[in-house]
C-alpha cells in the first residue's frame, strides 16, 4: 500500500473556490479502482488529503486523470504556496 499526504494552504480569497474543486477532485478519485482512502481535511486556509493506494500502477494511473491535471492547473494561483506532496511508508 502507498500512502500519500498532499498539503494545499489556500489564499484567504479563494477559499469556497478551492474547497469545491477538492469536493470534485475526491469524488472522481474515489472512483478510481486503485484509491483505497482518499480523504479530505481542513484547518482554516489549509487543505489536507490523505491518500492511500493498493499499488504504485494505480498512483500513476492516477497521476494521469484529466480531473487531477486540471485540479493542479486551475489551483496555481489560488495557493498562498506551491501545494506540497510527500510519499510515505507507513513505520508502525
Amino acid at each position: 500500500m502507498i500512502s500519500i499526504t498532499a498539503i494545499l494552504k489556500s489564499k484567504p480569497e479563494h477559499l469556497v473556490e478551492i474547497k469545491n474543486m477538492l469536493t470534485h477532485l475526491v469524488t472522481e478519485t474515489r472512483k478510481e479502482a486503485a484509491c483505497i482512502r482518499y480523504d479530505l481535511h481542513t484547518s482554516d486556509n489549509v487543505f489536507i488529503l490523505w491518500e492511500e493506494w493498493k499499488d504504485q500502477p494505480g498512483l500513476d494511473l492516477h497521476n494521469t486523470q484529466s480531473y487531477l491535471q486540471e485540479f493542479i492547473k486551475k489551483t496555481e494561483h489560488l495557493v498562498s504556496s506551491p501545494i506540497q506532496v510527500y510519499k510515505t511508508v507507513q513505520t508502525l
